[in-house]
């Protein structure tokens, strides 16, 4: 990041007596992290046509001797230590671990006959380097079984890079996967395409993805390394849905047991315990980080209490029995005690978090003074498992709120504010522009950064072109990144202050794949399509199409929509009514047609399509939706 400045003499001050509020004498994790290390990853993450996704030895000034440097918060700098660390490790007998060469793991159970994949990584490319480590150093078995444990992308999104969907479809290998498959397959792809273009661009703030690798940039994910840029993510529908605690399962000559916990990291989500191993995962429920009640990058709010009572349940039903925890993100945690401790330690935060949220919504907090006066007890707060690597005190207290009590904060004043823009149009006039950059420029020089950021904030937004207002604003985001424990903090305030110097990046951003796409349930596909519809110009519209999609199955063969009132609505079947045009083909043709009607006439031409009717239809659909601009302003108006 070329225009990157230094951390100021009070950021280091900052960062330096950080140091005095953690258990930095404590170097257990670091002795797990490298424990059973078999080989090092082989060098650069490369796609089909050998252009470099992912380089660990950009991350080499990670080495655990390096000292924090004045630019990053020293529990950071020493999780990103931790967390560069990657290679093919041996967690226990039968069990190995690729960890580093993507944000998640991708972990192998070796059994009698065959090997069971435990989650897949996040694309084909990070997932084929891994399982080419497996079959190198470990064992050329074929591959059993898949099992996701929920419905994030970066735990499904390599399948392909280790199954043959061919063998899947055939029964040969099959996917487990929590909840049933119209549930595990509507909230794994609707998740990503919904929303998914915001999604996308918070995202690429959050995981520091606009950012160069560095001191001055990103310092790993926090859970993860990095997310490899421009990689293939894959997806694959689960065959075998696992819907019950106590549901066992025995692949390739392995018993496995289930326990059932939705609604909490993810809508669907479960641990599994393999009992002949005494081996246990938790998914993203337990790992070496306090996780998100809300994301930053955006996502449905998760439920506090849950995430302790599946803990405390998983406690009860194998918490006597289990010697290695190995998680899908970080490393492993062994011995018994050791392991019930960590589980305690995750569990009793997020009950925490959401009691005392609760206890100071009834005493009539809003949701940001809880978040400021919340903090954890001494003995979780120099708890490593449990800092803000991923979600932060601040923000889960805030999504508790959200979750329990909804989106008003309960004070009046919130409940029909101004837009920002205009907001901050009024207080420019009433403070006066000078005024704003005056009380800016004192307060960096008094290292009151988030203050500074703040009544910046409404300079910039009421004149996006104020050179200096923009600059002093970006100068406060970077000394809050650079003081900031958790990564997506950092990312954010980085991310921020970049764009304000240099622009919005000319990055790809990629919201849906075509395995996301071609997975779709059919309805999702059309509740995509009616995000896309401008109300108000569609207000006074009659479009009325139906579409065959010849290679679907069952129900989903025949579909309709109108458009009327402003609303896309569809159904399956046949209409009762007559409609203006017939659209068959397959579903990814009747997929673009559907979300870039503009392009159906091309499709049609190229014998992708069939139309049967008015084409004139598709025109009128064309002019009542809108493309999604993936490199939306955030830091300006």
């Amino acid at each position: 990041m070329s225009s990157a400045k230094p951390a100021t003499a009070a950021t280091a001050a900052a960062n330096k007596e950080a140091v005095d509020r953690y258990a930095m004498e404590d170097r257990q994790d670091f002795a797990d992290a490298a424990r059973g290390l078999v080989a090092p990853l082989p060098g650069p993450l490369r796609d089909a046509d050998g252009r470099v996704l992912f380089d660990p030895a950009d991350f080499s000034y990670l080495a655990e001797d390096a000292p924090c440097p004045d630019t990053v918060e020293p529990s950071l700098w020493r999780q990103s230590q931790l967390i560069a660390q990657g290679g093919l490790y041996k967690v226990a007998d039968r069990i190995h671990q690729v960890r580093g060469n993507d944000v998640a793991n991708l972990t192998v159970v070796e059994g009698d006959t065959g090997l069971v994949i435990i989650d897949c990584a996040g694309s084909v490319e990070s997932a084929a380097q891994g399982l080419a480590l497996i079959r190198e150093h470990v064992s050329d078995k074929p591959v059993a079984a898949v099992i996701y444990t929920h419905t994030h992308a970066d735990h499904y999104g390599g399948v392909k890079g280790l199954v043959d969907p061919a063998d899947v479809a055939a029964g040969r290998v099959p996917i487990l996967a929590p909840g049933t498959i119209a549930s595990f397959d509507k909230h794994a792809i609707g998740e990503n395409v919904i929303a998914g273009n915001a999604m996308a661009r918070r995202a690429s703030y959050a995981f520091q993805s606009l950012l160069p690798e560095g001191p001055r940039g990103c310092v790993t994910c926090g859970i993860g390394v990095a997310l490899p840029n421009g990689s293939t993510i894959s997806y694959l529908s689960p065959t075998d849905p696992i819907t019950r605690t106590g549901t066992r399962r025995e692949l390739a000559g392995l018993e496995f047991e289930f326990l059932y916990a939705p609604d909490t990291e993810a809508p669907e989500e479960m641990h599994l315990h393999i009992p002949a191993l005494g081996a246990l995962t938790c998914a993203e429920n337990a790992n070496h980080t306090l996780h998100n009640i809300q994301t930053l990058r955006g996502a449905r709010t998760r439920d506090a209490r849950n995430f302790a009572r599946y803990l405390d349940e998983t406690l009860q039903r194998w918490g006597d029995d289990v010697q290695v925890h190995f998680g899908t993100h970080t490393w492993p945690v062994w011995g018994n005690a050791r392991i019930t401790s960590f589980l305690e330690a995750q569990r009793d935060t997020y009950k925490y978090l959401h009691d005392q949220a609760m206890r100071l919504a009834n005493q009539g907090h809003t949701p940001l003074e809880a978040a400021e006066e919340v903090e954890l007890p001494e003995e979780l707060r120099r708890t490593w498992a449990v800092r803000g690597y991923h979600g932060t005190v601040h923000h889960d207290v805030r999504a508790v709120f959200a979750k329990e009590l909804g989106l008003w904060d309960g004070d009046p004043v919130s409940l029909h504010p101004h837009p920002p823009a205009e907001t901050a149009r009024r207080l420019v006039d009433l403070i006066g522009a000078d005024a704003i950059l005056a009380e800016g420029r004192r307060a960096i020089e008094a290292a009151d950064y988030r203050w500074a950021a703040q009544i910046l904030h409404a300079l910039v937004f009421a004149e996006p072109g104020h050179a200096e207002a923009r600059a002093l604003q970006a100068d406060a985001y970077e000394q809050l990144g650079y003081q900031a424990e958790g990564p997506q903090w950092r990312g954010i305030y980085l991310s921020a202050a970049q764009e304000l110097r240099e622009g919005v990046a000319e990055v790809p951003v990629v919201t849906a794949s075509q395995d996301t796409i071609a997975s779709m349930p059919v309805d999702l596909l059309f509740d995509y399509a009616a995000v896309h519809v401008v109300g108000e110009r569609a207000a006074g519209a009659d479009v009325r199409i139906a579409f065959r999609f010849e290679d679907a199955a069952g129900d989903d063969r025949d579909w309709h929509l109108w458009i009327r009132r402003g609303v896309l609505n569809a159904r399956r079947g046949t209409p009762g009514h007559p409609v203006q045009l017939t659209v068959a083909g397959p579903k990814l043709a009747l997929a673009q047609v559907l979300t870039a009607p503009a392009t159906a006439h091309d499709l049609a031409a190229k014998d992708l399509i069939r139309l049967d009717g008015d084409a004139a239809a598709l025109t009128a659909y064309a002019g009542l939706v809108e493309d999604f601009d993936p490199l939306f302003p955030i830091v300006t108006p």
